[in-house]
């Protein structure tokens, strides 16, 4: 592996032209492949099959067709001053002169009158229209919302309260701002410091940029062949940006490692992707792993989404691979340190003494090696205590899909949200759905009406609507308002009794009936995410075992990384539950609503922090793999390893705190969550597990850290990710650093 990739990489640092040549022109055709593919349409699969809620709503589509039509819609709520009612004449007229003004409004198909339709509360304190359009929400045109915006406004301007829920004047939510901005500074900033040099700093950044540019544009020219759209590529281009500056992170910091040792620029890229090089590869191999993991969640959006990152994982690896060492070939001397440049011949590291004292020199790591080395039980002990303290609260997981209630209250859709459950009660903004399959009733009608009363009959169902059939009188649709709001745990437990009558009604009446709508949906499927998440973990896990058992060529290396992982989940996902679901110190992050932690978060926080703590893991212990092989002890081994991968790996973590921080300054729950759900568990794993924890552990096990059983070392495969075969090769030329001449190659600059 090492010998196979230090030739790539001489080869792509001598053709260097040819390389970026390539990588340009595959740019150029999927951007013109995603510019001219049409707009993925819908290709008919269900969010979530299986669960009850999307099987029902599946059924309303067959019998009732038409009736899932996704048109945009707008509730208008109407607030009376305190103490006025909506039905006073004055109120009324600007209420009628609304609905008429929409009505008129393009692309609405119809308004309901609230007036006509009793869409009042019971005090006449509130009162919603509902206007429905003929178009989906991503397809109205600014003068349709301008014209019910408009509407809008002239009403408040008359003294009612007008708010407006709905998708058609929604708000999209935005990805942090200004804070995202800075947090990619950020980023550049801490290159900048752990590099000494632009070039070395602004590199990774833009291997990285382009490898998503790539992943991106070929996930839209696929879209519709297979499905892709943008929000598909979500995953992927977070977790391709995040690996992307990792991987070209690490083979930039073992270029200059090996320019500093006195190798030539050609045989320093060579070196550094044979060695970095066949850390990445691995590292990347068990995050596609992980991410084609993602198709046992049975969720076919998360199995695109899951495939489309590890294709965008594989182009990371492939930039790091070629494109990298093609730039520092067109640039040898650029990404060095200006110290490093300036000293040139002074330095004269060409010579062994020059080299062997430089690979020798004390750091910032491995004075912290040395110290958890002296100490490593107690480290152990905290470091394996705070986690697990962190992780308490993960047990209480409580997992929904926010709606209006998390938005914040500066915006309309939370305040008309709230506004409806204040005038109609709490479950008014959820309502239950059910759809009666009467084709075996002697009398369907009779059959309905039986359900519907029986259902509104149990406790917590404030009331139900008359039963509607569809054309040919076999299905019926009704819906039942909890008294409770979507997210409250009474709401799930009403629906689990609500189904629990079903085999009763169905003896008696002959027909039988599902529970749907986008409550249900979110309870079934918050319950199945939940319900996923640890076989997840396990085929994750267990895959990954595996594939550092080949790596590390030891039982018990990848299992204390595998243990070290779990630890990190969930001490982040404890310290989201505490903020989000529990609100400590949710005022401190600008949290105004606590409550379940959105289904689909815990997934993506397993999937990419198991990227990046595989990235960490494989790049510091490969180093200390690498100098156990060459001779040192265990001890001096984990030392040579932080000295030389410490500070790069700790670069890398706060790059990706960084980034993800800037999520925490959204205005959006979700978004929120996710920024700092990453960045805790980023800082945990990176600092505290592969840090303190992984030293601590080599210490304690020594040698036997790298025990591997006769029988296991002869049928796994030889990999070669240390280099070893690489040692034998010439000793380096000296070469000064500021010339940039070498065999075979022109001077640089």
């Amino acid at each position: 592996m090492a010998t196979l990739l230090y030739r790539l990489g001489r080869t792509a640092f001598r053709r260097r032209w040819l390389v970026a040549l390539l990588w340009a022109l595959l740019l150029g055709a999927v951007g013109l492949g995603a510019a001219k593919a049409p707009a993925a349409g819908d290709d008919g699969t269900s969010f979530m099959p299986g669960i009850e809620a999307q099987k029902a709503f599946d059924l309303i589509g067959e019998r009732f067709p038409g009736s899932d039509a996704d048109g945009a819609d707008a509730r208008i709520v109407f607030i009376a001053p305190d103490g006025g009612k909506v039905t006073a004449a004055g109120h009324r007229a600007v209420v009628d002169a609304l609905v008429s003004e929409a009505a008129d409004g393009p692309q609405v198909d119809s308004v309901t009158d609230p007036f006509k339709a009793n869409t009042v509360s019971e005090d006449g304190s509130t009162a919603y229209a509902t206007v429905t359009f003929k178009v989906k929400a991503d397809d109205l045109t600014d003068s349709g919302k301008d014209a019910l915006q408009s509407a809008v406004d002239e009403a408040r301007s008359a003294g009612l309260t007008v708010e407006v829920g709905g998708t058609a004047l929604a708000s999209q939510p935005a990805a942090g701002g200004s804070a995202e901005a800075i947090g990619i500074a950020l980023a550049a900033l801490v290159l900048l410091i752990t590099f000494g040099s632009l070039a070395a700093a602004g590199l990774p950044l833009l291997t990285a940029v382009i490898g998503v540019g790539i992943s991106m544009c070929a996930i839209l020219a696929l879209g519709s062949t297979f499905g892709l759209d943008l929000t598909t590529g979500t995953l992927a281009s977070m977790l391709g940006l995040a690996v992307g500056i990792d991987y070209a992170l690490f083979v930039v910091s073992r270029y200059r490692e090996e320019r500093a040792n006195g190798h030539e620029p050609g045989e320093a890229a060579g070196l550094a992707v044979g060695t970095a090089g066949s850390a990445v590869v691995f590292a990347g191999l068990t995050v596609v792993i992980a991410l084609a993991g993602l198709s046992v969640v049975g969720v076919p959006m998360l199995t695109k989404m899951g495939l489309s990152a590890a294709g965008a994982v594989v182009v990371a690896v492939l930039v790091a691979l070629t494109l990298v060492p093609a730039l520092l070939g067109m640039w040898p001397n650029a990404v060095l340190a200006r110290k490093t440049r300036k000293a040139g011949k002074r330095r004269e590291q060409g010579s062994a003494a020059g080299r062997q004292a430089a690979s020798g020199r004390d750091n910032g790591g491995t004075r912290w090696a040395r110290f958890v080395l002296r100490r490593p039980l107690l480290v152990l002990l905290v470091g394996v205590a705070g986690l697990g303290a962190l992780a308490l609260p993960a047990a209480q997981l409580e997992m929904g899909m926010p709606g209006a209630e998390a938005k914040p209250l500066s915006t309309t859709e939370r305040r008309a949200y709230d506004a409806l459950a204040d005038g109609f009660g709490a479950g008014f903004n959820g309502p239950l759905t059910i759809v009666v399959d009467a084709r075996s009733a002697g009398d369907p009608d009779t059959a309905a009406k039986s359900i519907a009363g029986k259902i509104g009959r149990t406790d917590g169902v404030v009331s139900v609507s008359p039963a509607r059939f569809n054309e040919a009188g076999d299905t019926a649709l009704f819906s039942a308002v909890p008294a409770t709001g979507p997210n409250e745990e009474a709401t799930k437990d009403l629906v689990q009794t609500i189904r629990a009558q079903r085999p009763g009604l169905e003896a008696d009446t002959g027909a039988t009936f599902e529970v749907t709508g986008s409550t249900a949906m979110n309870i079934d499927v918050a319950r199945a995410l939940q319900d996923a998440l640890v076989p997840y973990l396990a085929v994750i896990v267990l895959l990954s075992l595996v594939l550092l058992l080949v790596v590390f060529r030891s039982l018990l290396v990848p299992v204390k990384a595998a243990l070290g992982f779990l630890l990190s989940v969930l001490a982040s996902l404890g310290a989201v539950v505490a903020v989000f679901q529990w609100g400590w110190g949710a005022e401190l992050l600008g949290v105004e609503q606590t409550g379940p932690i959105m289904s689909l978060m815990p997934i993506f926080l397993v999937g990419i922090v198991f990227g990046l703590a595989m990235d960490y893991e494989v790049f510091l212990v490969a180093r200390m793999r690498e100098a156990h092989v060459h001779g040192e002890r265990p001890a001096q081994a984990v030392v040579s390893g932080f000295r030389h991968s410490a500070r790069v790996v700790a670069a890398a973590a706060v790059i990706m705190i960084a980034v993800f921080s800037g999520f925490i300054a959204s205005g959006e729950s979700m978004i929120k969550t996710i920024g700092f759900g990453l960045a805790v568990a980023v800082l945990l794993d990176a600092f505290v597990v592969r840090m303190a924890l992984v030293p601590a552990v080599l210490a304690l096990l020594g040698d036997k850290a790298w025990w591997l059983p006769r029988r296991l070392d002869r049928v796994l495969p030889h990999v070669d990710v240390e280099g070893a075969a690489l040692t034998s090769r010439p000793a380096p030329v000296a070469v000064p650093a500021d010339s940039g001449a070498h065999p075979q190659e022109p001077a640089r600059t």
